[in-house]
């Protein structure tokens, strides 16, 4: 962050989340999930303020962040539908301009993201971990290894909250039939579904074009646990 040695003035933190123009309007420090934040960055003598963010508004934001010394981001990659595809490069801009991003968008790109479980495999947490570069590639394997292996959980190479995460697995009573996989996503009140109800390869072209919009084009797949059939990701 830039220097403030002969500044009496704090530093300024913008706290950034999604929301839309009225929750913009009306957030304060106090009235949103992020209230102990503001509350622990003022008591060392840091003062934050709101920045509710979605692309209808954009332009705004990226003034309030061009004024901060910093910004906390918290907005998940996947959100009622929209992603992140317009705000890391309004990040990215940001950051270029002197204000610290927490966390910086390339930073988590390098991270790897869902990608990490395949890198990390062989560790003492690893599994059976498989990287899919397209659909074209997942095509011509994962079918080979759902036979082999049994159910499998898929996972988008950035997501959250169940969102592009699914297990796959052969339906016993429909072998040779249209709908021999069935495939379940891992979101609350999801039902397991056949490839006419949208389908693996439906699925999965979704998946690899959400992958694309945030630069990576990957999803992996690791065996099913018995107890813990659809695992959640993380962004």
């Amino acid at each position: 962050m830039r220097g403030r040695s002969l500044d009496p003035n704090p530093w300024k933190i913008a706290i950034l989340w999604r929301g839309d123009a009225a929750t913009r309007q009306a957030a304060t420090r106090q009235n949103n999930r992020f209230y102990r934040i503001f509350e622990e960055l003022a008591a060392v003598g840091i003062h934050a303020e709101p920045a509710v963010y979605d692309e209808e508004f954009a332009d705004e934001v990226r003034q309030q962040l061009l004024a901060a010394d910093g910004v906390l981001v918290w907005v998940d990659p996947i959100h009622q539908g929209k992603t992140r595809a317009a705000l890391d490069p309004l990040l990215r801009d940001v950051a270029s301009r002197g204000p610290w991003v927490s966390a910086h968008p390339d930073v988590i790109l390098k991270m790897g993201v869902k990608e990490v479980l395949y890198r990390t495999k062989h560790l003492g947490w690893g599994c059976d971990t498989h990287l899919y570069a397209s659909s074209a590639e997942f095509g011509a394997a994962f079918p080979r290894r759902l036979q082999s292996s049994g159910p499998r959980v898929i996972k988008q190479n950035r997501g959250n909250g169940g969102q592009g995460v699914w297990k796959v697995e052969l339906n016993p009573m429909r072998t040779g039939a249209v709908d021999a996989v069935r495939v379940l996503h891992a979101q609350r009140g999801e039902h397991p579904r056949g490839p006419a109800a949208s389908g693996i390869h439906g699925a999965m072209r979704a998946l690899f074009l959400l992958g694309r919009m945030h630069h990576r084009s990957t999803v992996s797949a690791a065996p099913a646990r018995r107890h813990d059939p659809v695992l959640h990701g993380n962004r």
